[in-house]
């Protein structure tokens, strides 16, 4: 017998909390208008917002950092791979990796950096 008055006083319960969230859904303004200020629903989204970053020319900026290299073939692969995952190359041959942090953030299996 206890049991079912527990299970109707939590029937119960859970009838009103649903109601009243049903009440403050309505009272909240859920109307289907936009406000005033808001873009129209088929308008692009504004030039640099949740479009991705341009693609960068990875061969010709790995050509760049790696031309005073003494092993250049190990150096544009790595450089390359490191491009391809970051979409950004340091300027320069050496050094300016606060430029790009996921290039400077890529490290090998010997927690060396793995881009040059």
């Amino acid at each position: 017998m206890a049991i079912s008055k527990l299970l109707i006083a939590s029937f119960l319960i859970s009838f009103l909390v649903f109601r009243h969230l049903a009440q403050a859904d309505q009272s909240t303004g859920s109307s289907a208008t936009p406000p005033a200020n808001a873009p129209p629903a088929n308008a692009p989204p504004p030039v640099g917002v949740g479009a991705p970053p341009a693609k960068i020319d990875c061969p010709g900026a790995c050509g760049a950092r790696c031309k005073l290299s003494k092993r250049p073939n190990l150096c544009q692969r790595a450089c390359g791979s490191c491009c391809s995952r970051c979409n950004c190359v340091p300027p320069g041959t050496s050094g300016n990796y606060g430029v790009c942090p996921c290039y400077a953030s890529l490290t090998t299996r010997g927690n060396r950096r793995k881009c040059p």
